[in-house]
């Protein structure tokens, strides 16, 4: 857990915004990533019963899909204490 006080403001944006959407639609984990243009997206986690994706996952997702070349930051709100080697990997992709 990193203390958001610390971080600088564009990274305290996308901290304030995955808290956000954690809240806003109760669910597990909000996640917020910034491509290399600025660019900010935000996600909740995605669970239905046919498709269930991380937070970070689903930000990524939305960021490839706007056609984000690469990403700056990510940041993830979660009560788990560690994010999943997966998630990590999908922003290593990009």
């Amino acid at each position: 857990m990193t203390d958001s006080s610390a971080l600088d403001p564009e990274d305290r944006k996308i901290v304030t915004l995955a808290r956000s959407a954690r809240a806003r639609n109760a669910v597990p984990e909000g996640a917020a990533v910034r491509d290399d243009t600025g660019r900010t997206y935000v996600a909740g986690t995605v669970d239905l019963p046919s498709l269930k994706l991380s937070a970070l996952r689903t930000a990524v997702a939305m960021a490839v899909a706007s056609g984000a070349a690469s990403l700056e930051a990510a940041a993830v709100v979660t009560d788990a204490e560690a994010v999943p080697a997966e998630d990590l990997a999908a922003v290593a992709d990009l």
